[in-house]
């Protein structure tokens, strides 16, 4: 834009420079004065071309500018869209527990002492939980299996068992004596519905669900618990009239 002004500015001086001469015209001008009169009109003939060619400049950037513009604004109700779109429950990236690079000796050795520290204070505390169920996965669900349950009912229903899960778990970590007498009784149901299969895994029955999550577990949440299987989730354990549902 300074540039188109500088020109401008000049041709203004150059059109001053003119006027005065052509003022002058009405007295007879020495041959000089003629020469110079030519030379300031070609001098101006060449700055407006100077001009003309700034201009087309300019509004090819201007051009160029109203495109950038157009394309940011597209981005920008993109990214608004997705904000305004984010699923209540974002799937996490499963992490092996046992890491994926190996460490050297003097790797391990600095790490192992803080280990196995840490996990003698968070391994009584621990709760699996069950991972949220991805967009590929939900799509690679049978249409007869899925019905009207759409991805956020039904990652709803995750949530809503491992709310149950964490609420059981967190009674059966603590200690008897520290527990209510309702609490005693569900710490006691818990152990009961364990068996030899059920050692060392994470399990949650309807009452749970119930109970926990304030869910009503009928015939919809049954076909949900099929898609969660479908998706490798959990898996059913049945035994003493009792249907236990492992998490995976």
């Amino acid at each position: 834009m300074s540039e188109l002004e500088d020109v401008s500015h000049h041709i203004h001086d150059r059109i001053s420079s003119l006027q005065r001469l052509l003022d002058l015209s009405v007295v007879e001008l020495p041959q000089n004065k003629i020469q110079k009169l030519g030379q300031e009109l070609f001098a101006l003939e060449r700055l407006l071309e100077e001009f003309e060619q700034c201009v087309c400049q300019q509004k090819e950037q201007l051009k160029h500018l109203k495109e950038l513009q157009g394309s940011f604004q597209k981005d920008f109700e993109d990214v608004q869209h997705l904000k305004d779109n984010i699923p209540a429950h974002m799937p996490r990236k499963k992490v092996p527990t046992n890491g994926s690079e190996p460490l050297n000796q003097k790797d391990a050795a600095d790490v192992q002492p803080a280990q196995q520290e840490n996990v003698k204070k968070t391994n009584k505390s621990f709760v699996r939980e069950m991972e949220f169920i991805t967009l590929p996965e939900f799509e690679s669900i049978p249409q007869y299996m899925k019905g009207r349950v759409s991805y956020d009912q039904l990652n709803a229903a995750v949530q809503s068992i491992n709310t149950a899960v964490k609420a059981k778990y967190k009674i059966l970590h603590q200690s008897v004596r520290t527990l209510n007498n309702h609490a005693r009784r569900l710490h006691q149901r818990f152990k009961d519905q364990e068996t030899k299969d059920t050692k060392g895994q994470y399990f949650v029955v309807e009452d749970d669900i119930r109970e926990f999550a304030q869910v009503k577990v009928d015939k919809r949440f049954q076909g949900i618990l099929n898609m969660l299987r479908h998706c490798q989730r959990l898996r059913e354990l049945r035994g003493g009239r009792l249907t236990r549902y492992m998490l995976l």
